[in-house]
């Protein structure tokens, strides 16, 4: 037993590769100093969950300058240009690193207990509940670079293992570990406190395990299919799967500094309403806006047909984005309900969970800006007062310098203050995910619990649950959003490739008529589809996801181009992105997304085989551009 001890704990503090892991306090106890029966696996297990929350500065980085930008849930010009920081990156990699250090020795720990006389009657489900958890921790980790280590605690440097080699290994795991949970095991009370998701319930645990295995199976569907369909049918053909509100995955936060401090709730990221969510949202279920709001909203509400403002001098237009040039001046005739409790209106200072961060400004309460020409004089005076409009990313060049309301805290949606507050309970899985995998299974003819249709609705009614919005007959709606989606699984025809839109000449005060076209999506089907039953089962996920899962939506968008992103504007080139151009930003191309994350700079030098291994599986050059084994086509 103190063999393993020391042999965990000397790998632990030295890290993966690169980490220094120097907190011994937040494990509780310190297993240098402790005998063999003083250290316990769930020690090792709650600080492995626990710090996988993400320190705000590790978070920041990762989950919302990285993942959530990447993902197109809020605006910003970093990964999803093509961009990348080597510190923010080092700083998630070494984290990624000791988390799962923590889980190979909660493991390694646990196997020496079951070896000795130090078993407890909880002590096989532990080691079960640590290799679930390490499987999820891998799958994260190889989502965002690719190729990584499975044996990690061979030595310092370990060898590096392909992506297909990696998720077969997390399969066979999550399969063997679910297996040999026992629920009917009982906990001592202070065992509970010690898992911070589900307090050691161990069938709420298996139910994870299998909806993960569903996640990861599915992930595989493009690149190894028949695994894919082997794997997900086996997990899926099990009555323990995460259906139910009760069973979600999830971590309560709290205020301060810390890992548990919320992970979205640096006051600095505006967390802007993304062109994407703008456009998918838009007229998406015919919920009328007038059915939403209060009556002091209805007058700012616009007619079904009203596009908007036009300011071409001032609004990137060289993106495939179907609002671009203009500026909506209202409020939406219909939207989907989730977007005004996402999002909040500017200007709804009433509402409690409007945010006023940065809370050192009243920027978040200055709803009056301007555009100018090029000598700084005002063109035009705008009040973003009950108005809803995004960003979007990229390059606007000279339009962006005489912008002044596009990137301000008062003049865009941005998210409720509920999500920053570090009130809130972080989720790592909900039902409405497992339901939409079944969805997309059935949709491939693989055997499934309920049809596809029957899975997509049950997403849908369970993400509306957890936002606590009303259906209404949501479920039946024919109206197309803007990227010519609808809601209801009985309609698809496609809509017309354009569509009539009254807009106001935002410069003169004209009125006339535009011909909007419906973006072509040629990452799916070459862009000849817009409606299937694919489209809108990865429409409705997209959309239940946010906020709390990002990584999903942008693996989700690397898999199968799905759903509509629209290209970074190139008012200017993107250095990062040049496979896009001025004459090519009308198309939909992989290569004009971010596939992955960079490796830390210093990998070459503190692990110059591993890092070659790593390469040589990537089969592309080390850049963001590089897809993934399971995204390839």
């Amino acid at each position: 037993m103190k063999n393993i001890l020391r042999k965990s704990w000397g790998l632990l503090a030295a890290g993966l590769l690169l980490t220094s892991c120097n907190d011994f306090e937040e494990l509780n106890v310190n297993p240098v100093a402790a005998s063999g029966d003083q250290v316990q696996v769930e020690y090792f297990i709650n600080n492995s969950i626990i710090s996988a929350q993400m320190n705000p500065d590790v978070a920041e980085r990762s989950f919302i300058l990285y993942w959530k930008v990447a993902a197109h849930y809020q605006e910003g010009s970093s990964l999803s240009a093509g961009g990348y920081n080597d510190g923010w990156t080092t700083a998630y990699y070494n984290q990624v690193a000791s988390w799962l250090n923590a889980a190979n020795t909660a493991i390694d720990v646990a196997n020496g207990h079951i070896s000795s006389d130090k078993k407890q009657p909880y002590t096989e489900n532990l080691l079960q509940v640590a290799r679930i958890w390490r499987a999820y921790l891998m799958s994260e980790m190889s989502d965002n670079f690719g190729p990584i280590p499975i044996n990690a605690f061979q030595g310092e440097n370990p060898d590096f293992s392909s992506e297909k080699d990696v998720y077969y290994f997390i399969l066979a795991e999550l399969k063997d570990a679910s297996a040999k949970l026992d629920p009917s095991v009982t906990n001592p009370d202070r065992l509970k406190v010690l898992d911070p998701a589900y307090a050691y319930d161990y069938a709420k645990w298996r139910k994870y395990a299998n909806s993960l295995r569903l996640r990861l199976a599915m992930r595989l569907s493009e690149a190894d299919p028949a695994k894919a369909k082997a794997e997900f049918e086996e997990a899926a053909a099990s009555s323990d799967l995460l259906l139910n509100m009760s069973d979600i995955f999830k971590v309560q936060e709290k205020p301060g500094w810390d890992a548990l401090t919320g992970v979205m709730s640096r006051e600095w990221n505006m967390q802007y309403l993304s062109q994407t969510l703008f456009n998918t949202y838009f007229n998406l279920g015919g919920v009328e806006s007038v059915n939403q709001l209060g009556s002091s909203y209805h007058a700012a509400i616009k007619p079904k047909n009203w596009m908007g403002q036009k300011f071409e001098n001032h609004f990137a237009t060289l993106t495939n984005n179907p609002s671009a040039g203009y500026w909506f001046n209202g409020l939406p005739h219909a939207i989907d309900p989730r977007a005004y409790k996402a999002f909040t209106i500017p200007g709804d200072f009433t509402n409690p969970n409007f945010s006023n961060y940065p809370s050192w400004t009243t920027d978040a309460r200055n709803t009056k800006r301007q555009l100018v020409d090029d000598n700084g004089g005002v063109v035009k005076e705008i009040d973003a007062t009950n108005t809803w409009n995004s960003a979007g990313n990229g390059s606007w060049g000279a339009k962006g310098a005489k912008n002044r309301v596009y990137s301000y805290p008062g003049t865009i949606p941005r998210m409720s203050q509920q999500f920053r507050a570090s009130q809130s309970e972080r989720i790592f899985f909900g039902p409405w995910e497992t339901y939409f995998l079944i969805a997309e299974a059935a949709l491939r003819g693989w055997n499934t619990p309920m049809t596809a249709k029957e899975a997509y609705e049950a997403g849908i009614a369970s993400n509306f649950t957890y936002w606590s919005v009303p259906m209404g007959a949501y479920l039946s709606s024919n109206e197309y959003n803007r990227n010519g989606t609808s809601v209801s699984w009985d309609h698809t025809a496609e809509p017309p490739s354009t569509y009539p839109m009254q807009y106001e000449n935002g410069y003169t005060g004209a009125q006339d008529v535009a011909m909007i076209k419906y973006p072509d999506n040629h990452q799916y089907k070459n862009g000849s589809v817009k409606n299937d039953h694919l489209t809108k089962i990865i429409t409705q996920k997209y959309i239940a996801q946010f906020p709390w899962l990002p990584l999903e939506a942008w693996s989700d968008h690397r898999r199968l181009g799905l759903p509509f992103f629209e290209n970074p504007a190139v008012e200017n080139p993107l250095p990062n992105l040049p496979a896009l151009t001025s004459s090519n930003y009308m198309e939909s191309k992989k290569e004009f997304f971010p596939q992955r994350l960079r490796y830390p700079s210093s990998l070459p030098n503190t692990n110059t085989n591993g890092y070659r291994q790593a390469v040589e599986f990537l089969g592309g050059a080390d850049e963001v551009t590089t897809p993934l084994w399971w995204a390839k086509k």
